[in-house]
């Protein structure tokens, strides 16, 4: 790329490179970006982030999502612990041994989370987990849970469960916006630490584990500061389709 530059500038590629390095350019990089498209965008951001910055009285917040499809990965070759001036070192390659799909709700106040692992993540595994989170939020507090809008949250079977329990009142994020739902940055963190780092010989190890990293957070929680308000968010984001405006969009 620098030898085509510098060819057509009647430069050095060396050159090139030392101008580009010096204006921290690094025209060899892309990236990804999504733009949402829901019709109702600016309504859900208003909703949402006024939970967070001013959550009701005599009720909790959760943030809530399923972590779909987690594998349960064997290295095909052990694991070489570190040792002094070498890293550890693992397999590149490994061995599959099927899945589980973990439900996480993410309380904004305290950061304690309510989980549940099962083999699938249809309407109805999502209805147990509600009833696990009614018995495990106390009696006369409303529960305000933020989804994002997979079908599953609205199916017929679900909307007949929140009519039986009133306190219950879901808050859809805008299509395409998962950063606006704060359990998808703890999600990150069990990616991080547990997850991405681990060798499973099955799907029971796999659980176990996941298990055991989320009893230990629950020992000692810690909550997100959301900083940004609804005014920020979308001039944010007005400001981004306005560079993009002139780009073919």
């Amino acid at each position: 790329m620098a030898a085509d530059a510098g060819g057509r500038a009647g430069l050095s590629k060396s050159t090139i490179g030392r101008i580009w390095r010096k204006s921290g350019l690094k025209p060899h990089l892309t990236g990804t970006f999504k733009l949402s498209t829901d019709p109702l965008l600016v309504d859900k951001v208003v909703d949402v982030v006024g939970l967070y910055h001013n959550p009701p009285e005599r009720a909790v917040v959760l943030c809530v999502d399923e972590k779909s499809g987690i594998q349960a990965l064997d290295r095909s070759q052990p694991v070489l612990p570190m040792m002094p001036g070498v890293p550890e070192r693992r397999s590149h390659d490994y061995v599959r041994h099927g899945t589980t799909d973990l439900f996480a709700a993410f309380n904004i106040a305290d950061g304690t989370v309510i989980s549940q692992l099962r083999r699938h993540h249809r309407a109805a595994e999502f209805k147990e987990f509600l009833t696990r989170i009614d018995k495990n939020v106390p009696a006369g507090l409303e529960v305000h849970m933020v989804c994002d809008n997979l079908a599953t949250h609205k199916a017929p079977v679900i909307q007949a469960w929140l009519a039986r329990h009133p306190r219950f009142r879901l808050h859809f994020t805008p299509t395409g916006s998962s950063w606006i739902n704060q359990v998808e940055r703890w999600f990150g963190f069990l990616t991080d630490q547990m997850i991405r780092r681990g060798v499973h010989k099955s799907v029971q190890a796999l659980e176990a584990g996941i298990r055991a990293w989320i009893e230990n957070w629950n020992t000692n929680p810690r909550p997100f500061a959301w900083t940004k308000t609804v005014d920020e968010i979308l001039d944010s984001l007005a400001k981004y389709l306005a560079r993009i405006s002139g780009a073919g969009y």
